[in-house]
């Protein structure tokens, strides 16, 4: 009985810590501090150049993470009288489907995608 609780504790502790794995690199590439890519849609870069840049910036600054969104992978942020959404997905290297382990960089390539709301 005890090495069993013992064992799923130590299960609840790697899934903790595998999720704050996830959670650093999503901040590292919101952050431009780390490795993947951004997209921004063709409805985005209509706005020209300075808007996309103030909205980065805003992705950069973005803080307001509820707790169920603990990795940190989606947020929405209003400028310009528009209300935007930012999009973190995890993809195997060759981009062709989803990451066998999003907390090894190793295997996962991370998209950040800057959409209008009504894009989503």
């Amino acid at each position: 009985m005890i090495a069993q609780l013992n064992a799923d504790k130590a299960a609840r502790r790697r899934e903790v810590d595998r999720e704050c794995h996830i959670r650093k690199l999503n901040d590292d590439l919101r952050c431009r501090d780390g490795k993947g890519r951004v997209l921004i849609t063709n409805a985005v870069e209509a706005l020209g150049s300075i808007i996309v840049r103030q909205l980065l910036e805003l992705i950069t600054a973005y803080d307001s993470f509820p707790t169920e969104n603990d990795p940190h992978d989606f947020g929405i942020i209003e400028a310009c009288g528009q209300v935007f959404y930012w999009k973190i997905d995890y993809f195997d290297l060759a981009l062709e489907m989803h990451s066998p382990d999003p907390s090894d960089p190793a295997v996962t390539e991370r998209v950040l995608t800057l959409m209008l709301s009504s894009d989503y």
